[in-house]
């Protein structure tokens, strides 16, 4: 059994230790459409074994309606090149699946492949990108770099999506709300549920529910309790334990006493009977806080949060205090968020004063509750007072737009363009190796990105660059930039990685910086300023040559 086998059959998960980075054992040359498979051997079959193929990997149109795309999903793509190789099983698997006459000596083909003579260009990951600008380029044997289409696809459309609406609800929500991953229970299955913590943590998250995640990417694990905690419990008689320690004296305190005795003064501040109170959901709180005395956040919507919840929790929070310990906050599941949340904090502000405990009135509100975009932008207009949301389907099932829609499309091959036509302009492909530039203003914002043919020179600052429209000749205009960004490294190149892999927090970093870049109309929510992408003057005509070449000629009759 090979190593890679020896991985995806280990029980601690679908993740491999190899050293330098942890590779996804489901990722490997089997992960792929059959056609792949079948193209590589006709390609053999016609003895094109030597020829040299281009691949653009791209995108048409920004999701969710917006006007910008986060790339993610790179360190996967060089971590799969890097692991490249067909194991005995695969082999012995594609001469059952392949049909019968495919010659034996393809697979002795396929078993030596390997990813030594590709060369991987991308933009770095966490930049923001734009239709029709790839993200990546591949150039290789046409064979290896065809059979790569798939899994390169794979890795990068979910990635770059998920990377991307976690940006957007870290803008909406601003930058003093913390934002927790809460999906994977609702997520595409395990690997997807891993991928949803990793990029969410990307796009700009503090933390995860996901501990599986945490442990593999080093995010931070953040969660409370589910109300099926608060509901096993019918009463305080039922609390095996009530003792705990004063944390710096170490002398012994009866905190359900404490509480019961908080929770009668909390009653007349609050004007909430006690009777209306649940003693079960007191009792919980009082076990949970025992449990974790340094870490108490519980969630108040059980039963109800006005005369119950907010009740209990700051009788047992008050309690924890004379014991030398601080409550963190509390969790808000159901509801009105926005008037529950403004209630909350008129709540702890009264009890901190009241009881001369100023750190009271800070307390943490965590909102949940099958929390969008759309939510936020509506509760920071109710002006609601949530430190954080807790986001789980809307976030990891990318609801709103369910797919980024990559494509990996042929340019070039044996140093010959192609071109792929179709009646819906938006599908004609850029044909030819080319290079990518970011033009920038004097403001230091993102003016235009230009594609240009490899074999022109990059555009130079301060001079005058004709920027043109792909496919409409009257859409142009002169750029002169204040900066000229190269978007492309060479990534892989000769069987090794070329640039030093970023940590996860250096690409969480360079999501927010390059998002700075942009104009605040290019990223607004409604009705964003499309952002220019563009082709160089020469570029265009050789486009526009290739497609009259290509294009057929009707005949009226």
């Amino acid at each position: 059994m090979s190593d890679r086998e020896l991985s995806c059959s280990n029980t601690a998960g679908q993740f491999m230790d190899r050293g330098r980075m942890n590779q996804n054992g489901v990722v490997q040359p089997l992960l792929t459409d059959l056609y792949q498979i079948t193209m590589a051997y006709a390609y053999w079959k016609s003895g094109k074994t030597d020829d040299h193929a281009v691949f653009d990997l791209f995108f048409r149109t920004n999701p969710f309606h917006g006007e910008f795309t986060i790339f993610a999903g790179l360190d996967e793509c060089l971590k799969f090149l890097d692991s490249f190789h067909y194991s005995d099983s695969d082999i012995e698997y594609l001469k059952q699946t392949l049909p019968e006459g495919t010659e034996n000596d393809f697979f002795d083909y396929l078993g030596n492949l390997t990813a030594k003579d590709v060369t991987l260009y991308a933009i770095d990951e966490g930049t923001v990108a734009f239709p029709r600008v790839p993200i990546i380029k591949i150039e290789g044997p046409l064979i290896i770099v065809q059979l790569l289409e798939t899994t390169l696809l794979t890795l990068v459309n979910y990635a770059s999506l998920m990377a991307t609406n976690a940006a957007r609800y870290r803008m909406v929500a601003g930058k003093h709300v913390n934002l927790l991953e809460f999906g994977l229970r609702r997520a595409q299955g395990p690997d997807g549920g891993l991928s949803a913590s990793k990029y969410s943590y990307v796009g700009g998250f503090d933390g995860t529910s996901n501990v599986l995640a945490g442990k593999l990417f080093n995010i931070p694990v953040k969660g409370t309790h589910a109300h099926a905690y608060i509901t096993s419990f019918s009463g305080i008689g039922e609390l095996k334990t009530r003792l705990l320690k004063h944390k710096t004296t170490g002398v012994t305190g009866d905190l359900l006493e404490l509480a019961v005795q908080y929770r009668q003064a909390l009653s007349q501040l609050l004007d909430v009977s006690t009777e209306e109170s649940s003693e079960g959901e007191l009792a919980a709180m009082v076990s949970y806080a025992i449990a974790f005395p340094d870490g108490f956040m519980a969630l108040v919507d059980t039963y109800d949060v006005k005369r119950s919840g907010l009740l209990n929790f700051s009788a047992v929070a008050l309690a924890l205090n004379d014991l030398g310990y601080r409550a963190v906050g509390v969790r808000i599941d159901s509801g009105d968020l926005a008037y529950l949340s403004c209630l909350a904090r008129e709540t702890f502000e009264r009890v901190g004063e009241h009881f001369k405990v100023p750190w009271f009135s800070k307390l943490t509100i965590v909102a949940s509750n099958d929390i969008n975009e759309d939510t936020i932008l509506s509760l920071n207009e109710q002006g609601h007072k949530i430190d954080c949301f807790g986001i789980g389907t809307h976030l990891v099932t990318c609801q709103r737009q369910p797919a980024l829609g990559c494509v990996y499309k042929l340019v070039e091959i044996n140093g010959q363009p192609r071109i792929k036509l179709s009646q819906d302009v938006e599908k004609v492909t850029m044909p030819g190796h080319k290079n990518a530039y970011r033009l920038y203003s004097a403001d230091g914002h993102a003016l235009i990105d230009l594609l240009q043919k490899v074999t022109e020179p990059p555009p130079v600052v301060g001079q005058k660059v004709l920027c043109r429209h792909p496919f409409q000749e009257s859409k142009r205009a002169y750029v002169i930039p204040s900066h000229v960004e190269s978007l492309y490294k060479i990534y892989w190149q000769n069987g090794k990685i070329c640039q030093p892999l970023s940590s996860l927090e250096q690409v969480r970093e360079r999501v927010q910086m390059s998002l700075k870049t942009l104009r605040n109309d290019h990223k607004r929510t409604l009705n964003p300023t499309p952002y220019k992408v563009s082709v160089s003057d020469n570029l265009y005509n050789f486009i526009h040559d290739l497609w009259l070449q290509n294009a057929p000629i009707g005949e009226l009759s």
